[in-house]
């Protein structure tokens, strides 16, 4: 993960190509998560549209 807010509860993610990808408040709200360390690896899933729907752990459903 590049950045995150916790306050708004989004943020950004570096992907392994180097590109960021930017993911919304409701993207986190759907992990189950309470917070993202800046580093940490996530898995990210997308509907249809490429759009962040849900960011959490590798290890985490």
């Amino acid at each position: 993960m590049a950045t995150f807010d916790a306050q708004t509860r989004s943020g950004t993610l570096l992907l392994d190509d180097g590109a960021e990808l930017a993911f919304p408040a409701a993207a986190f709200d759907a992990s189950g998560l309470r917070l993202l360390r800046l580093g940490q690896r996530v898995r990210v899933e997308r509907d249809g549209s490429g759009r962040v729907t849900r960011v959490t752990l590798p290890t985490y459903d």
